[in-house]
């Protein structure tokens, strides 16, 4: 483990903490409605951090749902996570043990993954560790002081915190699609089309969830056919 990757990681990590503190204080104030306390809401937003899992589960905890039901729900939203886990695989060092590979698994949330996977060369454990620890600790205090605060700021400000989090996952996903027109595109297509399903008759009454793993594979899988990434030994000289 290098200190340097440690440093760097909680540099990274802490812009993306603040993001997440103002959205998870209005999944704080969803889960207060549905009777969690701020120590229970700080330890299962610890756990969880997934902003759509967390308003699902806080909204059927409420309507008392069924665990099943709640499980379910949970599994469904975030198993956009397994495609992701299996693409930061490839940016893992040979040789590094399956104890971290697990453990740097459950460290991914969508920003975390993107800071991830666009670090130059193998993505050192200690860094998505580093970087996913001071950001989970801004999630799950927010949800907790959100709680705690209850239903006394307005709607309006709330919703206006949480449009900093998207701002911030542009920012991060801006500057390689500036740099490679084949990302650029598959960008844009992603946007499009999750507009046109959310609306769409039939794909429009799946969960967002399910929606956004059909729609990362098929882009994925287009953007791979039409433009694949020359490997070394299809680049002049080996170099990619």
């Amino acid at each position: 483990m290098q200190r340097s990757d440690v440093t760097h990681g909680l540099r990274i990590g802490l812009p993306i903490g603040l993001g997440y503190f103002a959205v998870a204080f209005s999944l704080g104030i969803i889960a207060r409605k549905a009777g969690l306390t701020a120590s229970i809401g700080f330890v299962s937003s610890f756990f969880t951090r997934a902003s759509a899992g967390e308003y699902g589960i806080y909204t059927l905890m409420a309507a008392q749902a069924a665990y099943a039901e709640i499980i379910a729900m949970c599994l469904v939203t975030n198993l956009r996570y397994m495609l992701m886990s299996a693409a930061l695989s490839q940016k893992i060092a040979p040789g590094t043990s399956w104890v971290h590979r697990v453990l740097m698994a459950c460290c991914i949330t969508d920003e975390i993954f993107g800071v991830s996977i666009a670090r130059t060369g193998y993505c050192p454990p200690a860094y998505t560790y580093s970087a996913a620890l001071v950001s989970t600790l801004f999630w799950a205090s927010g949800c907790a002081t959100g709680i705690v605060a209850g239903g006394m700021l307005p709607g309006g400000i709330v919703a206006a915190l949480s449009v900093a989090l998207y701002g911030m996952f542009l920012a991060i996903i801006m500057p390689p699609a500036r740099q490679d027109r084949s990302v650029l595109c598959a960008v844009i297509a992603s946007f499009v089309l999750s507009g046109l399903c959310s609306v769409a008759p039939v794909v429009g009454s799946w969960s967002g969830g399910t929606r956004t793993i059909l729609l990362t594979i098929l882009i994925a899988a287009a953007t791979a056919w039409l433009k694949p990434v020359k490997s070394e030994e299809d680049s002049p000289n080996g170099q990619a």
